[in-house]
């Protein structure tokens, strides 16, 4: 399949050559016709290739949006949230769902109070949860989330496979099934993530946030590792009690 980008910031053939260079790279790609005069990339690939992907190997220098879409379709989040929109109005429909998460697990054994038990609940459906959006576009949220996850950005597939495991961690919790099992498998996944967010957070960049995949458009920011250190520490609280 063949389509037409928008390339700025080329300036010269060299420029040409280096476009056309990084561009042919990328899996999928066949061929690449990059023209100066009219700042085009003609891209013939195998599949559809989601245009941060492209955006990411040309950063810093180019800026490549697809052409009939060019201003609708947000790159990096300075491009979509051009409304100075505050942190917390942006986020407001993570908090909301922290919130009824939350609210649920405290609502589900506040007669027989068992912190340990609310606490898988919270996790369970935290997960599952946050898989549902994901699956809402399971083919859009791969290549978001290797924009920042470092697993996902060296092997591909981990992203295809993410919201399944987190479906499959979200009903281990809930049915109490192999709990030791998933705290580890737990603590290991998301302390990946978070390198990746913490990385992306310093070096100050503004890229869209997968944790509720593609459907809601939530800029990275220091909620995300907020999010993320939550349920760090709930699992590893947890897993250092059932060792002792």
């Amino acid at each position: 399949m063949k389509n037409t980008y928008i390339v700025t910031g080329m300036t010269c053939n060299g420029c040409v050559s280096s476009v056309t260079e990084k561009i042919s790279k990328l899996d999928g790609v066949v061929s690449v016709e990059v023209n100066l005069e009219n700042k085009e990339a003609i891209i013939d690939s195998n599949h559809q290739i989601n245009t941060l992907i492209l955006q990411e190997a040309l950063r810093p220098k180019y800026t490549i949006t697809k052409k009939k879409t060019a201003q609708k379709e947000p790159l990096y989040l300075e491009d979509s949230f051009t409304d100075n929109k505050s942190k917390i109005e942006q986020l407001k429909p993570l908090f909301l769902i922290l919130f009824y998460l939350f609210s649920s697990a405290i609502l589900l054994h506040y007669k027989a109070w068992d912190i340990k038990e609310a606490m898988l609940d919270f996790m369970g459906m935290f997960y599952i949860v946050f898989s549902f959006f994901k699956f809402l576009d399971l083919k859009g949220f791969p290549d978001s989330f290797r924009m920042y996850d470092p697993l996902a950005k060296a092997l591909p597939f981990y992203g295809w496979i993410y919201p399944f495991i987190e479906t499959v961690l979200g009903l281990m919790f809930l049915m109490r099934i192999q709990i030791p099992i998933a705290l580890i498998v737990t603590i290991i996944i998301l302390g990946i993530t978070t390198i990746g967010v913490t990385r992306t957070l310093l070096d100050k960049k503004s890229i869209r946030c997968a944790c509720l995949g593609t459907a809601l458009k939530l800029p990275m920011t220091e909620a995300t590792f907020i999010e993320n250190a939550i349920m760090l520490v709930m699992a590893g609280t947890m897993l250092i009690q059932i060792l002792l």
